[in-house]
């Protein structure tokens, strides 16, 4: 499955060093505006204990994680809708991904250079918001105007669109995310509106970027306004966030298991940003994992949350859809206490699932076609 992660944020904030701890290879990161010119893609495996255990269980000869796609997206600065910096382009490749992780810096440094000369997260979100909402005005009001003549011959599919898009572009008009009006919109309107693939009908998660032993404005004993404000944003809008150390982050993205862990503590950082954001983003993307196992493989598949057996199928092979006949399915932990298929199926916990079953993240599966 083929859904991906854009990382934006103002430049010089961290994204690049971010993307560099994510995929353990190396863009440019320098400092100073629109470093990143291209779009640099990633396929990031997602950490999940449950393949580990898996594979120890099965003694399997390959062992092969859901992985999830990040985009490392250059700076954004204020005009980008209008075709400021690379704003065109940079607009272009967000409307190519399914969702945004939006980097927002949280520290001071009089070392690296803000291109708004001070530290202010919630005003630099609405810089990159805004540029979103107003490219999504001139998308949306395009549309409309094409619309015209389908209108007037009375075309139901473009009343249908029509009126979707008249809902989305009060909200825009009021500088809010069309997002927000999804859930007032008529079900046959909405696909009209998802295929417009407008830039704030994404979901957004924010990554807010500290610096271990420098001032960050999230420290317990700070009562900055600065946070107290962002806080409120995201309480009134039920943001998702995360703290992340980026530049710790790319510093231990060569390390792995205890060997990590511990320079993480000794460079101080208390917990696993990277790890934090590739399983939010996988969440954000509204994804889950099931799982195959035996001597040969052990995999994790990634598919869309509430997925039918049948279409869960898909992600091994395009065939399992349609000559899908039945799926033996079990709990991968009840798997894991009973020690054995055979002992699974004398206890009644291997169960044959039909074309009906919704697959439940951690179920390990086999298909039958």
């Amino acid at each position: 499955m083929n859904l991906s992660i854009g990382i934006v944020g103002l430049p010089n904030v961290g994204k690049s060093t971010l993307f560099n701890a994510l995929t353990k290879k190396s863009v440019p990161a320098e400092n100073y505006p629109f470093c990143t010119i291209d779009p640099s893609v990633g396929i990031i495996p997602v950490p999940d204990e449950r393949l580990e255990k898996l594979n120890e269980f099965s003694k399997s000869k390959k062992k092969i994680p859901a992985v999830i796609e990040f985009v490392d997206i250059a700076g954004l600065v204020k005009g980008a809708s209008k075709g400021e910096g690379k704003g065109n382009a940079f607009l272009q490749h967000i409307r190519e991904c399914d969702a945004i992780a939006e980097v927002v810096r949280i520290f001071e440094d009089q070392n690296i250079l803000h291109v708004e000369a001070e530290i202010d997260p919630l005003r630099d979100i609405q810089i990159i918001n805004l540029e979103l909402i107003l490219k999504d005005l001139e998308t949306v009001s395009k549309r409309l105007g094409s619309l015209e003549k389908d209108l007037k011959r009375g075309d139901k599919n473009a009343a249908l669109e029509g009126s979707g898009l008249q809902k989305v572009l009060k909200v825009l008009e009021d500088e809010k995310m069309a997002i927000t009006v999804f859930d007032e919109l008529d079900e046959k309107e909405k696909p009209f509106v998802i295929n417009s693939q407008l830039l704030t009908s994404k979901p957004i998660l924010y990554v807010l970027n500290k610096k271990a032993g420098g001032k960050n404005l999230d420290h317990d004993t700070n009562t900055d306004e600065r946070w107290t404000k962002l806080m409120k944003f995201f309480e009134e809008n039920k943001a998702k966030y995360i703290l992340v150390d980026a530049n710790i982050e790319n510093e231990l993205k060569e390390f792995e298991g205890e060997e990590k862990e511990s320079f993480r503590k000794e460079l101080g950082a208390n917990s696993d940003g990277v790890g934090n954001l590739i399983i939010s983003s996988y969440e954000l993307l509204g994804l889950e994992t099931f799982f195959t196992t035996g001597e040969d493989e052990t995999r994790g598949w990634t598919i869309k949350r509430n997925s039918t057996a049948p279409i869960a199928g898909t992600a091994i092979h395009t065939d399992f859809r349609d000559k899908f006949i039945r799926a033996e399915v079990i709990e991968w932990n009840k798997l894991l206490e009973v020690g054995s298929y055979a002992s699974a199926r004398e206890k009644g916990l291997l169960r044959t699932e039909g074309k009906e079953y919704v697959v439940k993240d951690g179920d390990v599966i086999e298909f039958k076609i």
